[in-house]
This record gives structure tokens, C-alpha cells and sequence, in this order.
């Protein structure tokens, strides 16, 4: 019998610092191996596979997004369409699922765990990132799926931890020392530096503070694919568009831009920096080469990205946004564009 794929949950709340633990993950990964990387995200324009994608660059790591919603909403058709043709594609020897911030991982959990996947998936440790300095805000304690993440993770990660105080550090050890049992592994970790070795723990059975919190949360608020999301793209001759979401009380609105479009690096930062939205991803192509930009809580991080095929950025916000304002504002960043 062919051995099963070993798969993974990558969780945590928007700006946890999933996708740079991923990056780390795969800079430690063993040669010999093949890992598939399956990534979902709240808004229309996919960032966190560019993300990805541009920054191994390798053969050996496989990368496919289902954009436009939570996962946990997608987790029949589309998100069966995306796992399949990625299993198809790589062959991989681990898996590894990183959902939305904004999304419930029960859902995804039981369909791993389902007749259709029993013979080809191991369902294995499930990691969720938290930043201890949220442990004291109320928006995110009363959040459902904040919570949900947390008491369905095998591997509890404090990440951030650089910029946490004492005083957080002793409130997530008493967060994760009241959680009910089979209590999960903690560790305490900077910039998503995750251990390797996590991922040899196992998945075990944990029960979500309120199973039906998802249908609640997204009824008549969220949009539901009921086939695989259309792939984004770009008409010809034309600079850029723009997709908006919502749901779950927050908002999102992203731009894909011609790979013909070129921006000011400096002009570029300073106005991402600028925003109070509660999260700025953004992969562009620059005067100083493409680069890979992340913003939250007015903290803008770069990473540089060895290729990408066009520009993209997209804002998550949790109150309507003048997203035309911005939209001119970004347009004054562009420095090269195509003749009319």
C-alpha cells in the first residue's frame, strides 16, 4: 500500500505569522523530499501563494491557493478540487494546509478525516500560531474561531515572542495551562521560527468552544463558493483590477497589476506603511526588484522574491475602507507602465 501523505494544519488568526513559519518550515525541509503547500485566503486576490511560490522557488515544493473565502466555507467541492490536483501535481511526501485567519478549522479537520481522504492522508499535528499580546484583548478572546484555533491545535505557538513583554509571556503560559485536556505541546518562538520536529507529533482529537460558531458566523454575511474559485486573471492590454470581499465583519479589497507595471520601492513602502488597516500583504514588482511586503500594526516587513509574474496587494480591514482612494493613492507608486 502506498504510504500516506503526512498532513498538517497551519493556523492562527490574521497577522500570526503563518505564512513566514511556512517559509521557515520549508528552508529546513529534507532534500529528499517533496512537500505540497495547499493556502487559502479570505480575499479575491491571492498573495500568500506568491508569497510562497517566489520565495523557495524549488522544484521540490508545490504551491496551490483557493482564494475568495474560508476553507472551512470551500471544504467540499473546491477545496477537493484544489487538494486533488495538488496531490495529482506533486506527489508530495507531506502536506502542508494553511487556512484563512478568518477561518474555522473544524471543518477542514473533518473532511481530511473523511472516507474520501482515509486511504491517501494522514491527518498529523495541527500548529497554530498565536500572538501572546492578543491574549488580552477582548475583540479577540470573544472571537469564535480565534478560540476554536487554539482548542483544536496539537502545537500551541507563541510566535512574536521578540516584541512580547514578561508579563505576556506569563499570560499565554496561563491561557495554554487552562485549556482543557489532551492539552497540546507549547512553545514560544520568534519571527514563525517553528521546530521540524513538531511535525512528527501527532493529530489528536480536541472539541471546538462551539462547533456550530462557523454556520453562525457566516450565515448570510460570507460568500460561498459551490465549485472551485475562478483563477483571477488579468485581461490583456489592460494595467490592473480589483476584487473586494466580505464577511465575518471584516472587508478586503486587492489589485492585480500587468506584469508590465513597475513601482517605486520607497514611494511604494512609505504608503503602505501609512495605513491603519489591520492587515497589507502585497507582492511587487519594484526598482529595486520584486519584493514580498507584509504590514501589521504599523510594522512594514520586506522579504525579497526571486521572480513574480505581476504585482499584487491586498488590504483586510475590519470597517469599510475609501478602497478608490487608495486605489489612486497606489496608482502614484507606479513608475513604469505600459504605453498607451
Amino acid at each position: 500500500m502506498q504510504k500516506k501523505i503526512s498532513t498538517h494544519l497551519i493556523t492562527g488568526f490574521l497577522g500570526s505569522g503563518k505564512t513566514t513559519a511556512i517559509l521557515h518550515l520549508l528552508k529546513h525541509k529534507p532534500e529528499n523530499e517533496t512537500w505540497a503547500i495547499l493556502v487559502n485566503e479570505f480575499g479575491e486576490i491571492g498573495i500568500d501563494g506568491a508569497l510562497l511560490q517566489g520565495s523557495s522557488q524549488r522544484k521540490d515544493v508545490v504551491v496551490r491557493e483557493v482564494p475568495g473565502g474560508c476553507m472551512c466555507c470551500v471544504a467540499g467541492l473546491p477545496m477537493q478540487i484544489g487538494l486533488n490536483m495538488l496531490i495529482a501535481r506533486s506527489k508530495p511526501d507531506r502536506l502542508l494546509i494553511e487556512p484563512t485567519g478568518l477561518g474555522h478549522p473544524q471543518e477542514i479537520i473533518n473532511t481530511l478525516q473523511g472516507d474520501y481522504y482515509q486511504e491517501i492522508l494522514s491527518l498529523d499535528a495541527s500548529i497554530c500560531l498565536v500572538d501572546p499580546r492578543n491574549l488580552s484583548d477582548s475583540r479577540y478572546l470573544e472571537n469564535d474561531n480565534f478560540r476554536d484555533q487554539i482548542h483544536l491545535a496539537d502545537v500551541l505557538v507563541a510566535n512574536k515572542t521578540d516584541l512580547c513583554s514578561e508579563k505576556d509571556k506569563k499570560l499565554f503560559e496561563r491561557f495554554a495551562a487552562q485549556l482543557p485536556e489532551p492539552k497540546p505541546l507549547t512553545g514560544w518562538v520568534k519571527q514563525g521560527e517553528l521546530l521540524n520536529e513538531w511535525l512528527s507529533l501527532p493529530h489528536l482529537d480536541r472539541v471546538a468552544v462551539n462547533p456550530k460558531a462557523h454556520h453562525i458566523a457566516h450565515k448570510d454575511t460570507h460568500q460561498h463558493h459551490p465549485t472551485e474559485p475562478a483563477t483571477v486573471s488579468l485581461p490583456e492590454d489592460q494595467l490592473f483590477l480589483r476584487r473586494e470581499n466580505k464577511g465575518q465583519n471584516h472587508f478586503s479589497c486587492g489589485w492585480l497589476f500587468s506584469e508590465q507595471a513597475s513601482f517605486s520601492f520607497d514611494r511604494l513602502f512609505s504608503l503602505i506603511h501609512s495605513q491603519t488597516a489591520q492587515r497589507l500583504k502585497a507582492v511587487a514588482r519594484t526598482d529595486q526588484g520584486v519584493k514580498g511586503f507584509n504590514m501589521q500594526d504599523g510594522v512594514v516587513s520586506v522579504i525579497e522574491i526571486e521572480e513574480s509574474p505581476d504585482s499584487r496587494l491586498e488590504i483586510i480591514s475590519s470597517a469599510p475602507m475609501d478602497w478608490d482612494d487608495f486605489e489612486s493613492q497606489l496608482q502614484g507608486t507606479i513608475i513604469c507602465q505600459p504605453a498607451a
